[in-house]
């Protein structure tokens, strides 16, 4: 393929979406023509990688990234679906332009999938605390009916019904309780990481029979993961911290009190 334009996200899209063809380049401003041989191997090697982490994560965020593409919410609304099929909790962030400090106030997230245009969807996450995936790469991780195959896409609304990579979600019975080895781990994990609560039943006629050999032990990603922390925020301390009289502080701004004088 012969891509017209300057180097950036637009040719190394297209060099993801057809990465079995050869790609070639030129640049009117600079008038250089090249052939392109990046490690396109090696960034879908990155990319699978990232799968891996969803696969392993128990809490996703979906970061709405886009506002004026079509469709947005359709896929929003779709990969919600996917991850609560899969067994996880997802938290749905809209935010502005996308940074580390950002997404580091979120460390109970372990993944996120970012939804924005073609151009914007493959984000390097090299930098980031958690790896950042695209809706496609979440469905592979999710969806058992979603292979990884050498067609990537990076165009959100081709995987809307009607797209043309469309692939129906897999049934929440479909597999049963399936396990696989994680490649990141090493340690056997189920397909269903958090176990949907089962509807509750409309009808009075419903009995439940007490088993008391057996215990279940229901757990919370974000209350253990809270439990986990070395610092869990200020605490009151109720009762045990004495009662002083207001005291008159200092006054100015942060970079030059009164009492300190000018430098």
């Amino acid at each position: 393929m012969f891509y017209v334009g300057q180097e950036g996200a637009t040719l190394r899209n297209f060099m993801m979406s057809w990465n079995r063809c050869a790609f070639c380049s030129f640049d009117p401003a600079s008038g250089v023509g090249r052939a392109e041989s990046a490690g396109v191997n090696r960034a879908l090697m990155r990319r699978y990688y990232a799968i891996e982490r969803a696969r392993d994560a128990g809490v996703v965020g979906v970061l709405v990234g886009t506002l004026g593409v079509a469709d947005y919410l359709a896929i929003i609304r779709r990969l919600k679906e996917a991850v609560r099929r899969a067994g996880k909790k997802s938290y749905t962030f809209a935010m502005g332009k996308l940074n580390v400090p950002k997404l580091a106030n979120f460390l109970e997230i372990d993944v996120f999938v970012l939804v924005a245009c073609p151009e914007n969807s493959l984000l390097d996450h090299s930098g980031f605390y958690r790896p950042v995936v695209t809706p496609y790469e979440m469905e592979v991780a999710c969806s058992r009916s979603r292979e990884w195959s050498q067609e990537y896409v990076t165009d959100f609304r081709h995987l809307l019904p009607g797209g043309q990579s469309h692939v129906p979600l897999a049934d929440e019975e479909e597999g049963g309780d399936e396990t696989d080895v994680s490649l990141i781990t090493g340690y056997l994990r189920s397909r269903n990481l958090l176990s949907s609560e089962p509807p509750e039943s409309s009808s009075g006629s419903s009995v439940v029979l007490r088993n008391p050999t057996l215990t279940v032990a229901n757990t919370n990603s974000a209350a253990s993961f809270l439990a986990g922390r070395s610092w869990r925020g200020l605490e009151q301390k109720l009762g045990e911290t004495p009662v002083v009289k207001a005291a008159e502080g200092r006054r100015g701004i942060a970079i030059a009190y009164e009492e300190e004088g000018t430098p």
